[in-house]
């Protein structure tokens, strides 16, 4: 089921890649609009994943895809550690202060790492190999830990129609580009595609869905324990070969 991955993103266009890092920024600080709307729709997400500390604030976290370190406000967990490679987002973020370790890889996180809980708010639908950072998340957790991830319905009519009709329009006005061609480069993972990783390295997946089903809805929560450490270390082997 891995055949299709990693994945290898096409090359930007040089329009876009001239503007890519200012309306990054701005898209992840909420600074249009558009993006505002969208930031107060991605709540949901936020709340789903810090429920499980909202009166345990003592579990070890580790954060894929951690961006501007805007999920820390919504939980007060002590032991924090992130991965983002994208320095430019969070290094001059007033909550840095509350991070312990900061990896620009999960491969720099040290093995000896054990965490209670791996989260992950808006981040696997971007990452090329996804199955190895999903079997590498399998092995940090504890024995009773849980990997939270919250994604955009990624593949659903729903969710473009939603971006068409505001970020989309936005976009279009501000830099008269289509913003279609910039999703179509970010998110190289389907919902349906995250879903099916998750399915196959844990043996308990729960899901949730801000809208009507899985189908039709804007985005989708997972809480994933029971990590098959087996399938994981059979599937990490195969991809050294």
């Amino acid at each position: 089921m891995f055949e299709k991955f990693p994945k290898k993103r096409v090359v930007l266009p040089e329009a876009y890649q001239k503007i890519y890092v200012e309306h990054y920024v701005k898209n992840r600080e909420g600074q249009t609009t558009a993006t505002g709307i969208a930031q107060k729709m991605e709540r949901w997400m936020h709340k789903k994943v810090a429920q499980d500390v909202l009166s345990d604030s003592a579990k070890t976290t580790l954060e894929i895809g951690a961006g501007a370190l805007n999920h820390l406000a919504y939980e007060s967990t002590k032991v924090y550690d992130i991965v983002e490679p994208f320095t430019s987002l969070w290094e001059n973020s007033d909550s840095l202060q509350r991070i312990r370790s900061v990896y620009r890889d999960i491969t720099e996180v040290p093995a000896e790492n054990s965490y209670d809980r791996i989260i992950s708010i808006a981040t696997f639908e971007h990452i090329e190999n996804l199955p190895e950072v999903v079997a590498k998340a399998c092995l940090m957790l504890n024995n009773s830990g849980t990997l939270r991830t919250a994604i955009p319905n990624e593949g659903t009519i729903l969710w473009k129609l939603g971006y068409t009709l505001t970020t989309g329009i936005e976009y279009r006005l501000k830099y008269g580009l289509d913003y279609r061609i910039l999703m179509n480069y970010e998110h190289i993972n389907t919902a349906q595609e995250i879903e099916e990783i998750l399915h196959y390295f844990f043996n308990t997946n729960q899901r949730s869905c801000f809208g009507l089903n899985k189908s039709f809805a804007f985005y989708r929560f997972y809480e994933s324990r029971n990590p098959n450490r087996q399938r994981t270390e059979e599937y990490l082997k195969s991809i050294e070969k």
